[in-house]
């Protein structure tokens, strides 16, 4: 899995590190890579990456496109380009200090062994999500909110193995808050518990159909013609808008319900 862009100091090392990533996982060339980006001359990416050539405002929109990103990660790579290019010391300094503060304000931690804990269960992430809006909750009001889905044993429980883990840190009697904002599962653990996960969610999804208002809920579809290359369009544009909605949902703390997002796309036939 490609690191997040916060986890660098350097968009030089940070755009060959995509570079590589994509060339490993598909047919990626510099041309294209530069072509993505709408920069005319067919290697100028590939002369940024060796520091041959820098990127001017323009440039770093159109960089980020062709990085994907969005959101969060978007502000922070142009912060991470004024600090790279700053000539004088107190415009690097100012650019270091905004890359601080964007990634202190978006943590992201990446999942590792946890992970397969943290996936057994959906009220490991609800909990993570509604302890710290309830503060002072007790466990039996905690699980009420959830809809008597848990015992309060089973809730005080996993607030334990969560605090235990580091997903929550408690900072007094029922009183919690999240140790990093967002989290990112690895490659590795990535197949058996997200698939487990989806299942349960999407059972959710069905009851939640009744269940909830139309005001409280949103529902669209659409069925369509498509091949292997609109696909690859299609999950791309899903991604950068999932991108884009955790960084509304990262950007200020606190809440007053915790929502599930379902991005699905299947086929319903066999291939023509």
């Amino acid at each position: 899995m490609m690191k997040s862009v916060i986890e660098y100091e350097d968009y030089r090392l940070f755009m060959s590190d995509f570079y590589q990533w994509k060339k490993r996982t598909s047919a990626f060339s510099w041309r294209e890579f530069t072509k993505k980006g709408g920069f005319t001359s067919p290697n100028y990416m590939k002369l940024v990456c060796e520091g041959k050539s820098g990127l001017s405002k323009v440039g770093v929109e159109r960089a980020a496109d062709a990085l994907d990103l969005v959101g969060v990660e978007r502000e922070y790579f142009r912060a991470l380009v004024k600090f790279c290019q700053a000539k004088k010391d107190v415009d690097k300094k100012l650019a270091y200090a905004e890359m601080k503060e964007i990634a202190n304000a978006h943590k992201v931690r990446v999942l590792e062994g946890e992970a397969f804990s943290f996936y057994e269960s959906w009220k490991y992430p609800v909990l993570r999500e509604l302890a710290p809006m309830m503060p002072g909750a007790k466990p039996s009001d905690l699980a009420k909110a959830c809809g008597g889905a848990f015992t309060a044993e089973e809730v005080r429980d996993a607030l334990a193995f969560l605090t235990r883990a580091r997903f929550l840190k408690k900072l007094a009697d029922n009183v919690y808050e999240q140790k990093d904002r967002s989290l990112q599962i690895s490659t590795a653990a990535l197949p058996m518990l997200v698939r487990n996960m989806h299942k349960e969610m999407a059972h959710f999804a069905e009851d939640s159909v009744e269940k909830f208002a139309r005001d409280e809920r949103n529902f669209t579809g659409v069925t369509m013609g498509i091949d292997e290359e609109d696909y690859a369009q299609i999950v791309k544009e899903l991604d950068a808008c999932r991108k884009k909605i955790v960084s509304i949902a990262t950007a200020k703390k606190g809440g007053n319900r915790v929502y599930r997002l379902n991005m699905q796309l299947f086929p319903l036939t066999d291939k023509v």
